[in-house]
């Protein structure tokens, strides 16, 4: 990349009215008098018709949406359509009256930024340093990611997805498209392992070889308590009902300390927790991950523990991602330097080593 670019309404009548109290956030209704109907441009050419709805309606529940397709309420040039039918350019679709009366709901409150530091912007893309501890979009407990305090702070653009996803507690590089074919295009480059993602990480212990490359299949399960997880898939298990997904990272040491070693990491494949899995299972756990790492040792620079260092976060940081750009082609290569807090362990490290 040689030049730093920095700089959906639907047409239903929604009549909404919010109250929030402290956490408690009560939907008063959510209602569309009128049928409308809505003329496909390019935003929205080539999706599927049940996902173009919900994002028309994004308070109302999923099930209400499929009755409506189910039912034959939603058209697309007078004639039903299915939940799956893809949207063409010029399509008109015929959208009916929806009433809805929302239940209270309690959400914590947003983690707000005012403003995130820029990468890369053109009519196609955005590209933003995520900070750690906010997550890229909401659900699951949380209300409001980085998508959706994205679309309140350019409520004019008329498109803005995820190319990809970032770890709540990683920080670092993070696309966005501006335009359908923009998303559709990066999608598929990732699907053909046409991009490169790197990302910097501190684990515990010495890693001893320059180039490593590591590949352990994983799994996805449930803990106990209902809280997801990831784990290698070993020989010695039945995973008939489970889904098992190759996985490759590649790394490539840094920096050794007496304690710790800085690697960067490439990914091969994009799983879930990859990364944090791997260097787990082979002893040598991120520093701060509180999913898979070393707990002890992470309480302890959490407090300092007598010590200077502390580390109130993970240390993985999304620090690289090439791609084609998706309209001219040309080379992206876009970078995100270390944030403040993992640089000044960094130099910590260094300064006590001397």
């Amino acid at each position: 990349m040689t030049k730093k670019q920095v700089g959906r309404r639907s047409d239903l009548k929604n009549i909404s009215k919010n109250r929030v109290l402290g956490k408690e956030k009560i939907m008063a209704g959510i209602i569309s008098e009128h049928v409308a109907v809505k003329q496909v441009d390019e935003t929205a050419e080539g999706q599927r018709i049940d996902n173009f709805l919900i994002k028309q309606f994004r308070n109302i529940p999923k099930r209400h949406i499929y009755q409506l397709l189910r039912s034959g309420q939603v058209r697309v040039n007078s004639k039903r359509i299915k939940a799956s039918y893809r949207l063409v350019l010029n399509d008109k679709v015929r959208i009916p009256p929806v009433t809805y009366q929302a239940k209270t709901i309690f959400q914590p409150k947003p983690c707000q930024i005012e403003r995130f530091d820029i990468l890369y912007q053109d009519d196609d893309l955005l590209v933003i340093n995520k900070p750690a501890g906010i997550a890229v979009h909401g659900g699951s407990g949380i209300s409001y990611g980085v998508i959706e305090q994205l679309r309140r702070q350019h409520p004019d653009w008329r498109f803005l997805e995820l190319v990809h996803r970032l770890d709540r507690e990683t920080s670092g590089v993070l696309l966005l498209a501006r335009k359908r074919r923009a998303l559709v295009e990066l999608h598929q480059q990732i699907r053909e392992g046409a991009v490169q993602k790197h990302y910097q990480v501190l684990v515990r212990g010495k890693w001893r070889n320059q180039l490593q490359n590591v590949r352990l299949p994983l799994y996805k399960y449930l803990t106990a308590k209902g809280e997801r997880r990831v784990a290698i898939a070993t020989a010695q298990r039945n995973y008939d009902k489970v889904k098992v997904q190759q996985a490759h990272t590649l790394f490539t040491l840094q920096q050794t300390w007496d304690d710790f070693s800085l690697l960067d990491a490439k990914l091969i494949t994009g799983r879930t927790h990859q990364i944090r899995v791997h260097l787990g299972h082979l002893g040598f756990p991120i520093v701060g991950d509180d999913k898979y790492g070393d707990f002890e040792l992470n309480k302890r620079l959490l407090k300092g523990d007598g010590t200077d260092l502390l580390l109130k976060r993970m240390f993985l940081h999304a620090s690289t991602f090439i791609c084609r750009h998706p309209f001219t082609g040309d080379t992206l290569r876009l970078e995100a330097s270390l944030p403040d807090e993992l640089q000044f362990f960094i130099n910590k490290l260094n300064t006590d080593a001397i």
